[in-house]
């Protein structure tokens, strides 16, 4: 209903109140509010049971190349070898290109991952990741110590 009608004395000629109550909306939409505040930390998501495969190897991962960029500048690199043996080598910048180059010509999937001294500038870090992209590293990181 929209309201009361209301007639005037004189005429008699009757108007339709234009309001609209929204009181009974507003009480609505607070209790569906509540009921999904309520129950939204209830839900549980939903767990996918995935299928076995009785023969599925895990996928190996390559180990990463690691670059210790040092406080002095000087730069030393770990990796495996193809034994599967660590291998630690001091380099300079030149050396470091030419060895990058190598490396991503016998394993173009292995990533890059940065290591520098909290004193170490930003920008010769980013040097170094920009020479890493240029030689063609698709995958290049930084890496950091959790707090």
């Amino acid at each position: 209903m929209a309201g009361p009608i209301r007639s005037s004395m004189r005429g008699g000629s009757r108007r339709a109140m234009a309001d609209i109550n929204v009181v009974p909306y507003i009480d609505v939409m607070l209790v569906l509010l509540v009921i999904f505040m309520v129950t939204a930390p209830l839900m549980s998501p939903s767990i996918i049971n995935l299928p076995t495969v009785g023969n599925a190897q895990p996928q190996e991962q390559p180990s990463p190349v690691v670059i210790n960029i040092k406080a002095d500048g000087s730069m030393t690199i770990r990796y495996k070898d193809d034994s599967g043996a660590s291998q630690e080598q001091k380099m300079m910048k030149a050396d470091l290109n030419t060895f990058v180059l190598n490396r991503r010509e016998s394993h173009p999937d292995q990533p890059v991952v940065l290591a520098a001294d909290k004193t170490v500038k930003y920008e010769n870090v980013m040097n170094v990741m920009s020479d890493m992209k240029a030689r063609g590293v698709q995958r290049v990181g930084l890496l950091v110590k959790s707090q």
